[in-house]
């Protein structure tokens, strides 16, 4: 089975998009700046005095970030291959949502997923779809987002080829990725040779310039005393 349309994953993602700091961390000794990554990948990378009026969001998981773009965008798109993932986002635009949050053993704990009141949830849209064939009439946006999805991809150039027909002149290109290149996701062939910051700029620098990089931290909670501590490749790109 897809491990991204178990009810354990998409638990953990709900925790990881919406949970309060003190329900993903209790530890005061914990990683406190990794916490809150789906919308740091907005506000930490977007540039929002540029026109916004339209954000794409790919490998949108559970939505956070889609409706932290609607605080600006006035309409956005968010995309996701799991079905549950876009089962849970979609819910989350008319009602909070019920979960269990891991603790320990059979030990849970239910929580609640809650779009913040200052994101105009009537502004987002979410659907299933594939991220190495996007449908043809996905248009063009002032700004796409694809947080940790690159290095997910079987064959990531797929997504980056058609990335420049996605972003409108002048518009921004937010990419991050923790370059965690696995072969149970992306046959080794599709790997990068080298760095993958150096190979994204190879690729992308032809229609795309390069104006921000940052290292984003991001923290997984898989139970009470079990975390990943990641640091993504963060960067902005402008559209020729």
């Amino acid at each position: 089975m897809n491990i991204y349309e178990t009810r354990r994953l998409l638990d953990e993602y709900l925790l990881f998009h919406y949970g309060e700091d003190h329900e993903v961390l209790p530890w005061e000794q914990g990683p406190k700046a990794a916490l809150g990554f789906a919308v740091r990948t907005v506000s930490e990378l977007a540039d929002f005095s540029r026109k916004v009026d339209s954000a794409l969001d790919l490998g949108c998981a559970v939505g956070r970030s889609s409706f932290e773009l609607a605080r600006s965008a006035k309409s956005v798109i968010g995309i996701d291959y799991s079905h549950s993932f876009i089962d849970a986002a979609k819910a989350l635009i008319s009602d909070d949502l019920n979960y269990q949050r891991m603790d320990e053993a059979q030990a849970m704990t239910a929580l609640i997923a809650r779009v913040p009141a200052e994101c105009p949830r009537d502004h987002v849209q979410f659907e299933q779809g594939d991220a190495m064939s996007l449908r043809a009439d996905l248009g063009r946006y002032d700004l796409v987002h694809a947080a940790n999805l690159l290095c997910r991809l079987s064959d990531p150039l797929l997504l980056i080829e058609r990335l420049p027909d996605l972003v409108k002149s002048g518009g921004q290109l937010l990419l991050t990725t923790p370059c965690t290149w696995l072969e149970e996701f992306t046959p080794r062939d599709h790997w990068p040779k080298g760095s993958t910051r150096e190979w994204l700029r190879s690729i992308l620098s032809e229609h795309f310039e390069l104006k921000l990089e940052k290292d984003l931290p991001f923290l997984i909670r898989e139970h009470a005393r079990k975390y990943q501590w990641s640091v993504a490749y963060g960067t902005r790109w402008i559209r020729r």
